[in-house]
Protein backbone atom coordinates (compact mmCIF):
# COMPACT_ATOMS: atom_id res chain seq x y z
CA UNK A 1 0.00 0.00 0.00
CA UNK A 2 0.73 3.41 -0.82
CA UNK A 3 3.30 4.89 2.17
CA UNK A 4 1.78 2.52 4.24
CA UNK A 5 4.71 0.87 6.76
CA UNK A 6 6.28 4.41 7.67
CA UNK A 7 2.85 6.06 8.58
CA UNK A 8 1.96 2.92 10.63
CA UNK A 9 5.17 2.86 12.77
CA UNK A 10 4.92 6.45 13.11
CA UNK A 11 1.34 6.30 14.39
CA UNK A 12 2.25 3.77 16.32
CA UNK A 13 4.80 5.62 18.28
CA UNK A 14 1.78 8.38 18.89
CA UNK A 15 0.28 5.07 20.82
CA UNK A 16 2.94 4.10 22.64
CA UNK A 17 3.53 7.56 23.85
CA UNK A 18 0.16 8.05 25.61
CA UNK A 19 -0.60 4.14 26.33
CA UNK A 20 0.80 1.68 28.23
CA UNK A 21 1.64 -2.19 29.31
CA UNK A 22 -1.48 -3.44 30.42
CA UNK A 23 0.41 -6.12 32.43
CA UNK A 24 2.06 -4.11 34.57
CA UNK A 25 -1.57 -1.75 36.01
CA UNK A 26 0.38 1.41 35.31
CA UNK A 27 -1.86 4.29 35.05
CA UNK A 28 -3.31 5.06 30.86
CA UNK A 29 -1.07 7.94 30.81
CA UNK A 30 1.72 6.56 32.18
CA UNK A 31 5.22 5.02 30.44
CA UNK A 32 8.15 5.32 32.31
CA UNK A 33 11.38 5.83 31.26
CA UNK A 34 11.79 2.18 33.09
CA UNK A 35 9.55 0.36 30.32
CA UNK A 36 10.99 2.36 27.54
CA UNK A 37 14.40 2.79 25.84
CA UNK A 38 15.13 -0.75 25.86
CA UNK A 39 14.97 -2.14 22.64
CA UNK A 40 15.34 -1.53 19.16
CA UNK A 41 11.76 -0.72 18.41
CA UNK A 42 11.75 1.22 21.33
CA UNK A 43 14.14 3.67 19.76
CA UNK A 44 12.27 3.41 16.37
CA UNK A 45 9.14 4.35 17.68
CA UNK A 46 11.01 7.15 20.06
CA UNK A 47 12.59 8.70 16.61
CA UNK A 48 8.98 8.44 14.59
CA UNK A 49 7.96 11.32 16.97
CA UNK A 50 10.52 13.47 14.68
CA UNK A 51 9.18 12.52 11.98
CA UNK A 52 5.44 13.56 13.49
CA UNK A 53 6.52 16.82 14.42
CA UNK A 54 7.87 17.57 10.98
CA UNK A 55 6.13 20.55 9.58
CA UNK A 56 5.14 20.60 5.78
CA UNK A 57 5.99 24.51 4.96
CA UNK A 58 3.78 24.41 2.14
CA UNK A 59 2.89 28.20 2.77
CA UNK A 60 5.22 30.90 2.13
CA UNK A 61 4.10 34.21 1.19
CA UNK A 62 6.15 36.59 2.84
CA UNK A 63 8.16 38.02 -0.27
CA UNK A 64 7.55 38.94 -3.52
CA UNK A 65 6.75 35.79 -5.57
CA UNK A 66 3.32 34.47 -3.86
CA UNK A 67 0.55 36.10 -1.94
CA UNK A 68 -2.16 35.02 0.40
CA UNK A 69 -5.73 36.61 0.94
CA UNK A 70 -4.14 39.25 2.52
CA UNK A 71 -1.38 41.10 2.82
CA UNK A 72 1.80 39.62 4.72
CA UNK A 73 2.56 41.22 7.20
CA UNK A 74 6.02 40.26 7.13
CA UNK A 75 6.23 41.01 3.77
CA UNK A 76 5.21 44.75 4.05
CA UNK A 77 7.19 45.91 6.70
CA UNK A 78 3.98 45.82 9.44
CA UNK A 79 4.32 43.05 11.52
CA UNK A 80 5.00 43.25 15.56
CA UNK A 81 6.65 41.67 17.87
CA UNK A 82 4.52 38.47 19.05
CA UNK A 83 4.11 37.29 23.04
CA UNK A 84 4.87 34.08 21.52
CA UNK A 85 5.22 32.76 18.43
CA UNK A 86 5.40 28.46 16.95
CA UNK A 87 8.32 29.70 14.87
CA UNK A 88 10.44 29.75 18.00
CA UNK A 89 8.28 27.18 19.96
CA UNK A 90 7.80 24.10 17.78
CA UNK A 91 11.41 24.35 16.96
CA UNK A 92 12.58 23.81 20.43
CA UNK A 93 9.88 21.28 20.95
CA UNK A 94 11.75 19.42 17.98
CA UNK A 95 15.15 19.71 19.86
CA UNK A 96 13.65 18.53 22.76
CA UNK A 97 12.41 15.19 21.48
CA UNK A 98 15.80 14.87 19.64
CA UNK A 99 17.71 16.04 22.82
CA UNK A 100 15.46 12.81 24.53
CA UNK A 101 16.81 10.68 22.02
CA UNK A 102 19.82 11.13 22.97
CA UNK A 103 19.86 11.45 26.42
CA UNK A 104 17.77 8.28 27.25
CA UNK A 105 18.51 5.98 24.17
CA UNK A 106 21.87 4.84 25.03
CA UNK A 107 20.53 2.29 27.75
CA UNK A 108 19.06 0.05 25.00
CA UNK A 109 20.11 -3.42 24.54
CA UNK A 110 20.81 -3.17 21.22
CA UNK A 111 24.87 -2.57 19.55
CA UNK A 112 25.98 0.39 19.35
CA UNK A 113 25.87 0.72 15.83
CA UNK A 114 22.10 0.68 15.62
CA UNK A 115 22.11 3.18 18.55
CA UNK A 116 23.94 5.40 16.08
CA UNK A 117 21.61 4.77 13.67
CA UNK A 118 19.14 6.85 15.50
CA UNK A 119 20.82 8.97 17.20
CA UNK A 120 21.99 10.02 13.45
CA UNK A 121 18.24 10.85 12.93
CA UNK A 122 17.91 12.90 16.16
CA UNK A 123 21.02 14.40 15.35
CA UNK A 124 19.27 15.21 11.76
CA UNK A 125 16.04 16.66 12.81
CA UNK A 126 18.09 18.96 15.65
CA UNK A 127 20.27 20.07 13.23
CA UNK A 128 17.24 20.56 11.06
CA UNK A 129 15.27 22.83 13.80
CA UNK A 130 18.45 24.98 14.76
CA UNK A 131 18.93 25.92 11.12
CA UNK A 132 15.56 27.16 10.76
CA UNK A 133 16.34 28.98 13.96
CA UNK A 134 19.23 30.67 13.47
CA UNK A 135 18.28 31.56 9.51
CA UNK A 136 15.42 34.08 10.97
CA UNK A 137 16.17 35.14 14.88
CA UNK A 138 20.15 34.65 14.17
CA UNK A 139 21.43 33.91 17.91
CA UNK A 140 19.27 32.04 19.67
CA UNK A 141 19.84 29.27 22.72
CA UNK A 142 21.46 26.03 22.03
CA UNK A 143 20.21 23.27 24.61
CA UNK A 144 21.97 20.55 23.54
CA UNK A 145 20.01 18.32 27.05
CA UNK A 146 16.75 17.28 28.41
CA UNK A 147 15.78 20.49 30.61
CA UNK A 148 13.82 20.19 33.49
CA UNK A 149 11.80 22.79 36.17
CA UNK A 150 14.87 23.52 37.86
CA UNK A 151 17.63 23.59 34.83
CA UNK A 152 19.89 26.50 35.02
CA UNK A 153 19.72 26.53 31.02
CA UNK A 154 16.22 27.42 31.30
CA UNK A 155 17.59 31.17 31.93
CA UNK A 156 20.55 30.68 29.25
CA UNK A 157 21.47 33.60 27.33
CA UNK A 158 21.46 33.73 22.99
CA UNK A 159 24.68 31.32 22.02
CA UNK A 160 26.49 33.14 19.02
CA UNK A 161 25.36 32.57 15.62
CA UNK A 162 28.63 30.44 14.41
CA UNK A 163 28.68 28.54 17.77
CA UNK A 164 24.74 27.03 16.70
CA UNK A 165 26.60 26.47 12.85
CA UNK A 166 29.10 24.80 14.40
CA UNK A 167 26.87 22.58 16.15
CA UNK A 168 24.87 21.95 13.47
CA UNK A 169 27.46 20.81 11.20
CA UNK A 170 29.15 18.25 13.85
CA UNK A 171 25.26 16.74 14.00
CA UNK A 172 25.23 16.92 10.51
CA UNK A 173 28.80 15.03 10.17
CA UNK A 174 27.49 12.47 12.89
CA UNK A 175 24.36 11.86 10.72
CA UNK A 176 26.08 11.36 7.42
CA UNK A 177 28.52 9.18 9.11
CA UNK A 178 25.62 6.63 10.18
CA UNK A 179 22.57 6.94 8.57
CA UNK A 180 21.78 4.42 5.79
CA UNK A 181 22.50 5.31 2.48
CA UNK A 182 19.90 6.35 0.15
CA UNK A 183 20.87 2.79 -1.95
CA UNK A 184 20.63 0.53 0.78
CA UNK A 185 17.65 2.57 2.79
CA UNK A 186 15.06 -0.35 2.47
CA UNK A 187 11.74 0.53 0.03
CA UNK A 188 9.66 0.30 2.99
CA UNK A 189 11.33 2.83 4.86
CA UNK A 190 11.59 5.36 2.28
CA UNK A 191 10.87 8.53 4.08
CA UNK A 192 13.21 8.07 6.92
CA UNK A 193 16.27 10.36 6.29
CA UNK A 194 19.75 9.48 4.79
CA UNK A 195 23.08 10.02 4.34
CA UNK A 196 22.21 12.48 1.54
CA UNK A 197 19.61 14.13 3.54
CA UNK A 198 22.30 15.06 5.82
CA UNK A 199 24.99 15.93 3.29
CA UNK A 200 22.00 17.92 1.74
CA UNK A 201 20.98 20.11 4.08
CA UNK A 202 24.18 20.78 5.53
CA UNK A 203 25.07 22.22 1.61
CA UNK A 204 21.53 24.04 2.24
CA UNK A 205 22.93 25.95 5.57
CA UNK A 206 26.73 26.46 4.50
CA UNK A 207 25.40 28.59 1.23
CA UNK A 208 22.88 29.89 3.31
CA UNK A 209 25.76 31.21 6.14
CA UNK A 210 28.33 31.85 3.52
CA UNK A 211 26.21 33.88 1.26
CA UNK A 212 24.55 35.82 4.28
CA UNK A 213 28.16 36.60 5.65
CA UNK A 214 29.57 37.52 2.33
CA UNK A 215 26.46 40.19 1.43
CA UNK A 216 26.00 41.23 4.81
CA UNK A 217 29.48 41.64 4.90
CA UNK A 218 29.62 39.44 8.81
CA UNK A 219 33.28 40.08 10.18
CA UNK A 220 32.22 36.89 12.85
CA UNK A 221 31.79 34.46 9.96
CA UNK A 222 34.63 33.39 7.43
CA UNK A 223 32.23 33.40 4.32
CA UNK A 224 34.55 31.34 2.28
CA UNK A 225 35.08 28.46 4.80
CA UNK A 226 30.76 28.36 4.43
CA UNK A 227 31.08 27.50 0.82
CA UNK A 228 33.78 25.65 0.81
CA UNK A 229 31.50 23.42 2.87
CA UNK A 230 29.05 23.72 1.04
CA UNK A 231 30.77 22.65 -2.16
CA UNK A 232 31.88 19.76 -0.53
CA UNK A 233 28.79 18.60 0.71
CA UNK A 234 27.02 19.01 -2.36
CA UNK A 235 29.89 17.04 -4.20
CA UNK A 236 29.09 14.52 -1.41
CA UNK A 237 25.29 14.16 -2.78
CA UNK A 238 26.04 14.03 -6.30
CA UNK A 239 28.42 10.96 -5.76
CA UNK A 240 25.14 9.45 -4.06
CA UNK A 241 23.34 8.35 -7.10
CA UNK A 242 20.82 10.39 -7.21
CA UNK A 243 19.19 11.61 -10.42
CA UNK A 244 16.34 14.32 -11.84
CA UNK A 245 13.18 12.79 -12.04
CA UNK A 246 11.95 12.98 -15.81
CA UNK A 247 9.47 14.98 -15.68
CA UNK A 248 9.21 18.24 -13.51
CA UNK A 249 5.34 18.76 -13.65
CA UNK A 250 4.77 15.12 -12.38
CA UNK A 251 7.84 15.31 -9.53
CA UNK A 252 5.29 17.25 -7.48
CA UNK A 253 1.89 15.01 -8.04
CA UNK A 254 1.37 11.68 -7.01
CA UNK A 255 3.01 10.12 -9.52
CA UNK A 256 6.52 11.50 -8.12
CA UNK A 257 6.16 9.71 -4.83
CA UNK A 258 8.35 6.99 -3.25
CA UNK A 259 11.68 5.74 -3.11
CA UNK A 260 11.95 5.33 -7.29
CA UNK A 261 12.12 8.68 -7.17
CA UNK A 262 15.93 9.45 -6.26
CA UNK A 263 15.32 13.31 -6.80
CA UNK A 264 13.21 12.92 -3.29
CA UNK A 265 15.91 13.71 -0.46
CA UNK A 266 13.84 14.31 2.15
CA UNK A 267 10.10 14.79 2.45
CA UNK A 268 7.00 14.62 4.02
CA UNK A 269 4.72 11.94 4.42
CA UNK A 270 1.17 11.94 3.53
CA UNK A 271 -0.97 8.91 3.12
CA UNK A 272 -2.20 6.56 2.94
CA UNK A 273 -5.32 8.04 0.42
CA UNK A 274 -8.15 9.84 1.03
CA UNK A 275 -9.99 7.32 1.83
CA UNK A 276 -8.04 5.70 3.74
CA UNK A 277 -6.65 8.81 6.11
CA UNK A 278 -3.81 8.72 8.40
CA UNK A 279 -2.40 12.05 7.70
CA UNK A 280 -3.24 14.67 5.32
CA UNK A 281 -3.33 18.16 3.91
CA UNK A 282 -4.87 21.06 2.39
CA UNK A 283 -2.41 22.49 -0.09
CA UNK A 284 -4.69 21.98 -3.36
CA UNK A 285 -7.43 23.60 -1.76
CA UNK A 286 -5.05 26.34 -0.79
CA UNK A 287 -3.59 26.97 -4.12
CA UNK A 288 -7.67 26.91 -5.35
CA UNK A 289 -8.52 29.42 -2.44
CA UNK A 290 -5.26 32.10 -3.97
CA UNK A 291 -3.08 31.34 -0.72
CA UNK A 292 -0.24 30.92 -2.85
CA UNK A 293 -0.93 33.09 -6.04
CA UNK A 294 2.15 34.21 -7.92
CA UNK A 295 2.97 37.51 -8.54
CA UNK A 296 4.13 39.19 -12.11
CA UNK A 297 7.47 39.88 -9.81
CA UNK A 298 7.79 36.39 -10.14
CA UNK A 299 6.94 35.37 -13.45
CA UNK A 300 9.48 38.21 -14.85
CA UNK A 301 12.40 36.21 -13.83
CA UNK A 302 11.79 33.44 -16.53
CA UNK A 303 13.76 33.59 -19.45
CA UNK A 304 12.22 33.37 -22.96
CA UNK A 305 12.68 30.47 -25.18
CA UNK A 306 15.91 31.81 -26.72
CA UNK A 307 17.94 31.92 -23.24
CA UNK A 308 17.62 35.52 -23.06
CA UNK A 309 15.66 37.53 -20.59
CA UNK A 310 14.16 41.01 -20.24
CA UNK A 311 14.69 41.67 -16.55
CA UNK A 312 16.83 41.39 -13.70
CA UNK A 313 16.58 39.77 -10.53
CA UNK A 314 16.24 42.84 -9.10
CA UNK A 315 13.40 43.72 -11.14
CA UNK A 316 14.66 46.14 -13.29
CA UNK A 317 15.21 45.95 -16.87
CA UNK A 318 17.99 43.51 -18.23
CA UNK A 319 20.49 45.23 -20.24
CA UNK A 320 20.28 42.72 -23.14
CA UNK A 321 16.63 41.86 -23.79
CA UNK A 322 15.20 38.75 -25.76
CA UNK A 323 13.37 39.90 -28.91
CA UNK A 324 10.00 37.86 -27.45
CA UNK A 325 9.89 39.86 -24.63
CA UNK A 326 6.95 41.65 -25.35
CA UNK A 327 6.45 45.45 -23.31
CA UNK A 328 3.74 45.05 -20.80
CA UNK A 329 1.62 47.69 -22.25
CA UNK A 330 1.59 46.19 -25.41
CA UNK A 331 0.29 42.62 -24.17
CA UNK A 332 -2.79 41.65 -26.35
CA UNK A 333 -3.72 39.15 -23.52
CA UNK A 334 -3.98 37.34 -20.29
CA UNK A 335 -1.28 34.81 -22.00
CA UNK A 336 1.48 36.90 -23.57
CA UNK A 337 3.63 36.79 -20.57
CA UNK A 338 2.96 33.47 -20.40
CA UNK A 339 4.19 32.44 -24.56
CA UNK A 340 7.54 31.83 -25.33
CA UNK A 341 9.07 30.80 -22.23
CA UNK A 342 11.33 28.69 -20.18
CA UNK A 343 9.30 25.40 -20.07
CA UNK A 344 8.98 25.53 -16.27
CA UNK A 345 6.19 28.56 -16.66
CA UNK A 346 3.84 25.96 -18.43
CA UNK A 347 4.49 23.58 -15.44
CA UNK A 348 3.73 25.70 -12.83
CA UNK A 349 0.89 28.68 -13.87
CA UNK A 350 -2.75 27.99 -15.25
CA UNK A 351 -2.96 29.95 -19.01
CA UNK A 352 -6.18 31.07 -19.26
CA UNK A 353 -8.77 28.82 -20.91
CA UNK A 354 -6.72 25.52 -19.22
CA UNK A 355 -8.41 23.72 -17.07
CA UNK A 356 -7.57 24.28 -13.83
CA UNK A 357 -9.62 24.20 -10.28
CA UNK A 358 -12.87 24.53 -10.97
CA UNK A 359 -13.10 24.41 -15.13
CA UNK A 360 -11.17 26.59 -17.52
CA UNK A 361 -8.94 28.90 -15.49
CA UNK A 362 -10.84 32.71 -16.03
CA UNK A 363 -8.43 35.64 -14.84
CA UNK A 364 -9.96 37.09 -11.65
CA UNK A 365 -9.20 37.84 -8.07
CA UNK A 366 -11.92 36.46 -6.55
CA UNK A 367 -12.09 33.27 -4.48
CA UNK A 368 -8.43 34.33 -2.67
CA UNK A 369 -5.80 35.00 -5.91
CA UNK A 370 -5.42 38.32 -5.11
CA UNK A 371 -2.90 38.97 -8.44
CA UNK A 372 -5.61 36.98 -10.89
CA UNK A 373 -2.37 34.23 -11.64
CA UNK A 374 -2.71 30.62 -10.71
CA UNK A 375 -0.82 28.19 -9.76
CA UNK A 376 -0.59 25.07 -11.24
CA UNK A 377 2.86 23.30 -9.72
CA UNK A 378 1.18 21.08 -6.83
CA UNK A 379 -1.77 20.95 -7.59
CA UNK A 380 -3.83 17.85 -7.59
CA UNK A 381 -7.40 17.20 -8.62
CA UNK A 382 -7.52 13.79 -6.22
CA UNK A 383 -6.38 15.97 -3.52
CA UNK A 384 -8.97 18.90 -3.51
CA UNK A 385 -11.19 16.89 -1.22
CA UNK A 386 -10.80 19.36 2.48
CA UNK A 387 -8.40 17.67 4.27
CA UNK A 388 -7.75 14.42 2.98
CA UNK A 389 -4.63 15.38 0.39
CA UNK A 390 -2.15 12.87 0.72
CA UNK A 391 0.33 13.76 -1.97
CA UNK A 392 3.60 14.15 0.21
CA UNK A 393 6.09 17.37 0.31
CA UNK A 394 9.46 17.34 -0.74
CA UNK A 395 11.71 19.12 2.06
CA UNK A 396 14.82 18.91 -0.17
CA UNK A 397 15.62 17.67 -4.05
CA UNK A 398 18.23 16.77 -5.60
CA UNK A 399 17.87 20.14 -7.89
CA UNK A 400 18.03 22.16 -4.53
CA UNK A 401 21.54 20.09 -4.46
CA UNK A 402 22.86 21.39 -7.78
CA UNK A 403 21.37 24.76 -7.59
CA UNK A 404 23.67 24.89 -4.18
CA UNK A 405 26.95 23.46 -5.70
CA UNK A 406 26.67 26.19 -9.07
CA UNK A 407 26.13 29.28 -6.55
CA UNK A 408 28.41 28.34 -4.03
CA UNK A 409 30.93 27.38 -6.79
CA UNK A 410 30.38 30.77 -8.37
CA UNK A 411 30.68 32.50 -5.16
CA UNK A 412 33.58 31.51 -3.63
CA UNK A 413 35.67 33.05 -6.39
CA UNK A 414 33.72 35.00 -8.66
CA UNK A 415 33.61 32.38 -11.51
CA UNK A 416 32.12 29.23 -12.87
CA UNK A 417 33.48 26.45 -15.33
CA UNK A 418 31.14 25.98 -18.00
CA UNK A 419 32.01 21.99 -17.16
CA UNK A 420 29.96 23.23 -13.50
CA UNK A 421 27.46 24.69 -15.21
CA UNK A 422 26.91 21.28 -17.36
CA UNK A 423 26.99 19.20 -13.90
CA UNK A 424 23.94 21.91 -12.22
CA UNK A 425 22.07 24.11 -14.05
CA UNK A 426 22.02 22.85 -17.48
CA UNK A 427 20.96 19.29 -16.43
CA UNK A 428 17.95 21.33 -15.10
CA UNK A 429 17.40 23.13 -18.19
CA UNK A 430 17.76 19.28 -19.92
CA UNK A 431 15.06 18.20 -17.72
CA UNK A 432 12.39 20.21 -19.13
CA UNK A 433 13.43 20.39 -22.68
CA UNK A 434 14.85 23.91 -22.27
CA UNK A 435 17.70 24.28 -25.03
CA UNK A 436 19.60 27.30 -24.50
CA UNK A 437 22.74 26.64 -22.47
CA UNK A 438 24.04 29.06 -19.75
CA UNK A 439 27.87 28.80 -20.87
CA UNK A 440 30.29 32.05 -20.39
CA UNK A 441 30.40 32.62 -23.96
CA UNK A 442 26.75 32.98 -23.70
CA UNK A 443 26.88 35.32 -20.65
CA UNK A 444 29.68 37.27 -22.29
CA UNK A 445 27.87 37.67 -25.91
CA UNK A 446 24.50 38.68 -24.53
CA UNK A 447 26.09 41.24 -21.68
CA UNK A 448 24.68 39.20 -18.68
CA UNK A 449 25.83 38.70 -15.49
CA UNK A 450 27.07 34.89 -14.47
CA UNK A 451 25.55 35.93 -11.07
CA UNK A 452 22.20 37.01 -12.24
CA UNK A 453 21.88 33.96 -14.45
CA UNK A 454 22.29 31.42 -11.42
CA UNK A 455 20.26 33.32 -9.09
CA UNK A 456 17.51 33.31 -11.84
CA UNK A 457 18.07 29.71 -12.41
CA UNK A 458 17.19 28.77 -8.62
CA UNK A 459 13.99 31.32 -8.42
CA UNK A 460 12.54 29.74 -11.58
CA UNK A 461 13.60 26.03 -10.66
CA UNK A 462 12.37 26.03 -6.71
CA UNK A 463 9.64 28.80 -7.60
CA UNK A 464 6.61 28.60 -4.91
CA UNK A 465 8.70 26.10 -3.26
CA UNK A 466 9.12 28.40 -0.14
CA UNK A 467 12.52 29.55 -1.21
CA UNK A 468 12.05 33.40 -2.28
CA UNK A 469 11.93 35.02 0.98
CA UNK A 470 15.00 33.17 2.36
CA UNK A 471 16.81 34.22 -0.44
CA UNK A 472 16.47 37.78 -0.89
CA UNK A 473 17.59 37.98 3.22
CA UNK A 474 20.88 36.40 2.61
CA UNK A 475 21.73 38.04 -0.98
CA UNK A 476 20.70 41.29 0.80
CA UNK A 477 18.15 42.01 -1.74
CA UNK A 478 15.29 42.28 0.67
CA UNK A 479 15.78 46.30 1.28
CA UNK A 480 15.18 46.44 -2.51
CA UNK A 481 12.56 44.29 -3.51
CA UNK A 482 10.30 43.63 -0.82
CA UNK A 483 9.27 47.46 -1.02
CA UNK A 484 8.31 47.61 -4.54
CA UNK A 485 4.55 47.18 -5.52
CA UNK A 486 3.34 43.51 -6.07
CA UNK A 487 1.89 43.21 -9.58
CA UNK A 488 -0.38 40.64 -11.01
CA UNK A 489 -1.77 39.73 -14.53
CA UNK A 490 -2.55 42.25 -17.46
CA UNK A 491 -6.52 43.32 -17.42
CA UNK A 492 -8.01 42.78 -20.80
CA UNK A 493 -12.27 43.35 -20.03
CA UNK A 494 -12.91 40.23 -22.62
CA UNK A 495 -10.80 38.30 -20.76
CA UNK A 496 -11.69 39.15 -17.38
CA UNK A 497 -15.34 37.98 -17.32
CA UNK A 498 -17.43 38.96 -14.43
CA UNK A 499 -14.60 41.44 -13.01
CA UNK A 500 -15.42 45.49 -12.55
CA UNK A 501 -12.66 47.22 -13.48
CA UNK A 502 -13.41 49.92 -11.33
CA UNK A 503 -13.00 47.37 -7.82
CA UNK A 504 -9.11 47.24 -9.62
CA UNK A 505 -6.14 49.55 -8.91
CA UNK A 506 -4.31 49.37 -12.23
CA UNK A 507 -0.95 51.11 -13.61
CA UNK A 508 0.00 53.24 -16.65
CA UNK A 509 0.06 49.65 -18.62
CA UNK A 510 -3.42 47.97 -17.45
CA UNK A 511 -1.55 45.81 -14.99
CA UNK A 512 -2.73 44.78 -11.85
CA UNK A 513 -1.28 46.47 -8.52
CA UNK A 514 -1.30 44.01 -5.78
CA UNK A 515 -0.28 46.26 -3.17
CA UNK A 516 1.18 49.39 -3.48
CA UNK A 517 5.17 50.59 -2.91
CA UNK A 518 3.57 53.10 -0.74
CA UNK A 519 2.13 50.10 1.32
CA UNK A 520 5.02 48.05 1.40
CA UNK A 521 8.47 48.38 3.52
CA UNK A 522 11.38 47.02 5.23
CA UNK A 523 14.16 48.13 7.73
CA UNK A 524 17.39 47.79 7.17
CA UNK A 525 18.25 48.48 10.08
CA UNK A 526 15.53 45.74 12.08
CA UNK A 527 13.82 43.73 9.26
CA UNK A 528 16.61 40.91 8.86
CA UNK A 529 15.94 39.23 11.63
CA UNK A 530 12.82 37.92 13.61
CA UNK A 531 11.66 39.48 16.51
CA UNK A 532 12.27 37.30 19.37
CA UNK A 533 8.82 36.74 21.21
CA UNK A 534 8.56 38.61 24.49
CA UNK A 535 7.82 35.47 26.42
CA UNK A 536 11.58 34.05 25.73
CA UNK A 537 12.77 37.24 27.00
CA UNK A 538 10.84 37.27 29.90
CA UNK A 539 10.95 33.59 30.91
CA UNK A 540 14.88 33.91 30.65
CA UNK A 541 15.12 36.25 33.29
CA UNK A 542 16.11 38.98 30.85
CA UNK A 543 19.29 36.98 29.95
CA UNK A 544 17.68 36.49 26.23
CA UNK A 545 17.89 40.13 24.62
CA UNK A 546 15.94 40.99 21.97
CA UNK A 547 17.12 41.74 18.45
CA UNK A 548 18.20 45.50 17.29
CA UNK A 549 15.08 47.56 16.83
CA UNK A 550 12.69 45.92 17.93
CA UNK A 551 10.23 47.49 20.16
Amino acid sequence: MKKFNILFYILLAGLFTTGCKKIDRLPETDFTDADFWNTETDLINAANRLYQELDADWIDNRADDALNQSPNLTSNGNRSVPNQSGDWNDRYDEIFTANNILQKGGKASVSQAIKNRYFAEARFFRAYAYSKLVKIYGDVPLVLKTLDINSPELYMARTPRQTVIDTIYADLDFAAQWLPTRAALPAAQFGRVTKSTALALKARVALYEGTRAKFHNDPSSNWQNHLNVAITAAQAVMGEGHTLFNNYGNLFLAAGEGPTNTENIFVKIYGVSNTNIILAHNNSRDLENGRMAPTRNLIRQYLYSDGLPAWNTDNTASATVSPLFVAEGSETSYNTILDNRDPRVAFTYYRAGETAYQGPWVPKTSLGSRSAFATKKGFSIPDQVLNAATVDRILIRYAEVLLIYAEAKFELNGLISDADLNLSVNLLRTRVGFAPRLTNAFVTTNNLSMREEIRRERTVELAMEGFRYDDLIRWKMAEVLLPQEILGAKFIAAEWVGTNQNTLILNANQVLIVEQASNRSFRTDRDYLYPIPINEITLSGGNVVQNPNWQ
